[in-house]
């Protein structure tokens, strides 16, 4: 396995900016590192969940793959849309009963984000399964990559504790260039 290949595209897809990141830097700037950690373990979690789906079921996913990846692409899109609307209309102003930053909304939000879908389905069979075939390797992958993703969404809550204020002092603006940043995104998986 050529290990720079498979942790470039590991680091790249999950530092990248995607539905799962945009919503950790809004609870960030509207809830506080705090409640955005709980969401990051959720999100974690389902995350270690879906990289070793893959690698378990990675052979019958490949038969309904086009049924799967439609459907998910459907989901995904509605729930990335309805959550660019929550954070377009979003004002801290007003005191909220957060449901985005929970750790139940950041584990469901993997399993409808079709960024982590289609890389969970990806990355395994193409860079560790050509290679690695006995469970504790394959193991040890998934805990690798999860931890990767562990750490591309706890640096997006750093980065949005960071620049906090800065982003509260523009609070409409960020949260309009977020809202859009998740429409772009849901566009960009039918593209």
């Amino acid at each position: 396995m050529n290990i720079t290949s498979f942790l470039i595209y590991c680091f790249i897809v999950t530092f990248t900016p995607g539905p799962t990141n945009i919503v950790i830097l809004s609870t960030v700037h509207n809830y506080g590192p705090k409640k955005a950690m709980e969401y990051t373990y959720g999100a974690t979690i389902a995350f270690g969940l879906l990289l070793g789906l893959s690698a378990i079921l990675n052979t019958v996913l490949i038969t309904v793959i086009p049924k799967i990846l439609i459907g998910m692409q459907i989901i995904g899109s509605l729930y990335m849309l309805y959550l660019a609307y929550q954070i377009y209309k979003m004002d801290s102003s007003e005191p909220t009963d957060n449901r985005t930053g929970t750790f139940m909304s950041g584990f469901l939000m993997q399993f409808l984000n079709p960024k982590v879908v289609l890389f969970t389905l990806t990355v395994i069979p193409s860079f560790v399964l050509p290679y690695y075939s006995v469970t504790p390797a394959v193991t040890i992958n998934v805990i690798v990559i999860t931890i990767i993703g562990f750490l591309a969404f706890t640096t997006w809550v750093l980065f949005g504790a960071i620049f906090k204020q800065y982003l509260q002092k523009h609070e409409k603006i960020v949260n309009v260039i977020m809202a859009l940043s998740l429409v772009y995104a849901t566009i960009m998986i039918w593209m």
